[in-house]
């Protein structure tokens, strides 16, 4: 599978995966010790919604413009709307939809000054992109090096608390398995860092396989840490079709994320469904 952002700015996948992470980012915010985000795949940084990618696609059309016109209840709307906010912010007020912030801005608005941000891109284009959205902010580094290099070169940050996220584009067929050889080497290092591994879920196979390894790898590192799984789907699972179920791996989740999820997740099968309403499975994985 190819997952090149520019086409898949904004869809289901990225409305889940941005929640998740704002809210983790939130909880790290409560205490006043810096935190670092690590963003192994940064990409671009900002993607035009009107720019031939995204029209070719349209997916944000089923992802996050549904979700900017959905009614959430009142135990929701408190924990979507600080992402929510976040994108209207890269929009004119009052205007449709125009552009779509990365995990690198998303993560950028949720810094303090004590916190830091690396985000690491090795495509020239999207690196030189993201450099340009970041506009050479001090709190905000953006490093030519392969995610999957970085992965375990920087961790443990010095801050000594934050979040991994590993996100790459699914260009190769061992993604999967170097997903989790290089989370377990990064975990084996920063076992008390939470991190947030996202996947495209085709195949139960290697979803189970994928979710099995992070969690084998976290009891022999840290038998003391935690993992929540989250996959969510937005149509059947038909052959040729595009991307229709995307998971998430968050581990060391905050105490409160599962408990969070579970009252969001609900209240988004109806917006984001394609042809039905969409469905979700929230757990935690067995060794």
């Amino acid at each position: 599978m190819n997952y090149r952002h520019a086409f898949h700015a904004g869809n289901f996948a990225d409305v889940i995966k941005h929640i998740v992470l704002v809210r983790i980012l939130l909880y790290l915010q409560e205490k006043n010790a810096a935190f670092r985000v690590i963003d192994t795949h940064a990409g671009a940084g900002i993607y035009d919604l009107t720019g031939e990618e995204a029209e070719r696609s349209g997916e944000w059309l089923t992802g996050i413009a549904r979700v900017l016109q959905a009614r959430f209840s009142e135990n929701a709307l408190p924990l979507v709307m600080p992402y929510l906010d976040i994108v209207r912010s890269f929009n004119p007020i009052g205007a449709q939809i125009a552009a779509y912030p990365g995990s690198p801005l998303i993560s950028r608005a949720l810094l303090r000054p004590q916190d830091r941000l690396t985000a690491c891109e090795v495509e020239a284009g999207a690196r030189k992109a993201l450099i340009e959205a970041l506009r050479r902010d001090t709190q905000a580094r953006v490093v030519d090096l392969d995610g999957w290099t970085a992965l375990p070169a920087f961790v443990p940050p010095k801050e000594r608390r934050g979040l991994v996220l590993i996100d790459p584009p699914y260009e190769q067929k061992n993604e999967f398995e170097r997903l989790a050889e290089g989370f377990a080497e990064a975990y084996a290092k920063w076992p008390t860092g939470s991190y947030l591994l996202w996947y495209p879920a085709k195949s139960r196979r290697a979803t189970d396989d994928l979710a099995r390894q992070v969690t084998q790898a976290i009891e022999q590192a840290r038998p003391s840490g935690k993992c929540l799984r989250l996959e969510f789907s937005v149509a059947p699972q038909i052959a040729d079709t595009g991307l229709t179920s995307a998971g998430l791996l968050v581990v060391n989740p905050p105490w409160t994320l599962a408990a969070e999820l579970k009252t969001i997740l609900p209240e988004l099968e109806k917006p984001l469904g394609q042809g039905g309403a969409g469905r979700f499975r929230l757990e935690i994985p067995k060794p």
